[in-house]
């Protein structure tokens, strides 16, 4: 069984997030993984043109915006957002938001598009 060590991801920096990818080629079986670190503050959103994306709420609370409807969000809540459908996963503003998204589509690179807006915030109950 492959483990990817947490010391050995690669983060890049993506509009209002920072993302690594830690699925080496080909271990994923037709899916792909991305765990994702979302600071407090305002994000736009984006789209996964080709396939559903599953995430987990691994550490943190904030707003989940699909299309535009916000959902409060905390850890071990799992996010189901179908293909084409814009959206944001916002932080608190009290820490930092850590998620694991799972894709069943190999290359995340035909599977992002960043859109223009409208721009998204945490939503306070």
């Amino acid at each position: 069984m492959p483990v990817v060590p947490s010391g050995s991801l690669l983060f890049a920096e993506l509009a209002g997030r920072r993302s690594a990818n830690p699925l080496p080629a080909g271990l994923g079986a037709g899916c792909s993984v991305r765990v994702v670190h979302v600071e407090p503050g305002p994000r736009l959103p984006h789209v996964h043109p080709v396939s559903v994306e599953v995430a987990y709420v691994a550490e943190g609370h904030g707003t989940a915006w699909e299309d535009h409807r916000p959902t409060p969000v905390g850890p071990g809540d799992l996010l189901v957002v179908p293909a084409g459908v814009p959206h944001a996963t916002v932080a608190d503003g009290v820490g930092r938001l850590v998620l694991v998204c799972f894709f069943p589509h190999p290359d995340l690179s035909v599977n992002l598009e960043e859109l223009p807006g409208p721009e998204r915030r945490h939503l306070t109950p």
